[in-house]
């Protein structure tokens, strides 16, 4: 897999390359100091994975992200916690904060690492067949599998596909966020952010900004954030659609 790194700054360009190094066996293809230079970069290049800071003259990371063309994944770099949450509203796949951990480095790389997988060609790709009150059917691989709604913890929308993280496993299936949400109980299952639905039986506690299930952090988004305390607080969660 291979990546490159943009910040309009030269340390810190300097010290996510030498992180990156020290981390992964990732190629890196190139850094870059602005957006431009490096989308021109990405119109004859094929690039796997985009280390992209948020905070830049002339155009901004979020910006710029709506602009890169193909498949290439996005994780955000950034000092200011608070542009979290856009990112995940560009389809970024992980954000890191201002300085860099390398444990929080190591999970972005894997989670793109598992995402390239998921996508690629290679990859047998599951459909939604039917569902009912108890469970979903998904046929992959040739073979038919029923899907119970207890067994899902949440589902992740990703690029032209869903993610659908089951307690021992994940599928990725054809289908965009919204559909799939039309098919799952709304009384276990909410939007929470533009690419994330959740299973309220495997929330363990959340803030104003993350829910979190287990070891999963799951953003909150604006957008969702009062339903999902009004729908808490009225206890109407736990009965809606059922």
């Amino acid at each position: 897999m291979n990546c490159i790194i943009i910040d309009d700054e030269p340390l810190a360009r300097e010290e996510m390359k030498a992180l990156v190094e020290e981390v992964s066996n990732l190629e890196i293809l190139g850094t870059f100091s602005n957006a431009q230079t490096a989308l021109e970069y990405l119109k004859s290049h094929t690039v796997d994975l985009i280390f992209l800071d948020i905070q830049m003259p002339m155009v901004t990371g979020l910006e710029f992200a709506k602009r890169i063309p193909g498949q290439s994944l996005i994780v955000f770099t950034t000092a200011y916690p608070q542009h979290a949450l856009k990112s995940y509203q560009l389809d970024a796949i992980d954000y890191l904060l201002k300085p860099i951990e390398k444990s929080r480095l190591e999970k972005a790389i894997l989670k793109a690492t598992t995402y390239l997988g998921l996508l690629s060609d290679e990859t047998e790709k599951s459909t939604v067949e039917t569902n009912n009150e108890d469970y979903l059917v998904i046929k992959s691989d040739r073979r038919f599998h029923r899907i119970a709604f207890g067994d899902i913890r949440y589902i992740e929308g990703l690029k032209d596909y869903v993610v659908i993280y089951t307690k021992t496993n994940k599928l990725i299936t054809a289908m965009n966020l919204k559909n799939i949400h039309q098919k799952v109980p709304a009384g276990i299952f909410m939007r929470v952010s533009k690419s994330y639905v959740i299973n309220r039986n495997f929330i363990d506690s959340f803030d104003h900004h993350t829910i979190y299930l287990g070891e999963t952090e799951i953003p909150l988004g604006e957008v969702f954030k009062k339903e999902f305390f009004n729908k808490y607080a009225s206890g109407s969660f736990n009965t809606e659609g059922t």
